[in-house]
């Protein structure tokens, strides 16, 4: 093949490669055809957690209790 046939036939490809993109003709669809997430769907299952609370008030028998954890590995 003579170098004009191959930087010819190189061109079409990376052309054809740029004009295609990535992703399935579904992910280039126009994303108002489709909802955002599934709640568009149903409704949310999930429910409120609730407050938060602390578990552990006293911050240096956490820490120790770390250090004892930490210390048995080893």
């Amino acid at each position: 093949m003579s170098p004009v046939k191959v930087s010819t036939l190189m061109s079409i490809v990376a052309i054809s490669l740029l004009a295609a993109g990535c992703g399935t003709p579904k992910e280039k669809t126009a994303p108002c055809k489709r909802p955002a997430n599934l709640t568009g769907y149903a409704e949310d299952p999930r429910v409120e957690c609730g407050p938060m609370r602390s578990i552990n008030p006293d911050r240096g028998a956490a820490l120790a209790a770390i250090d004892g954890l930490a210390g048995q590995a080893e």
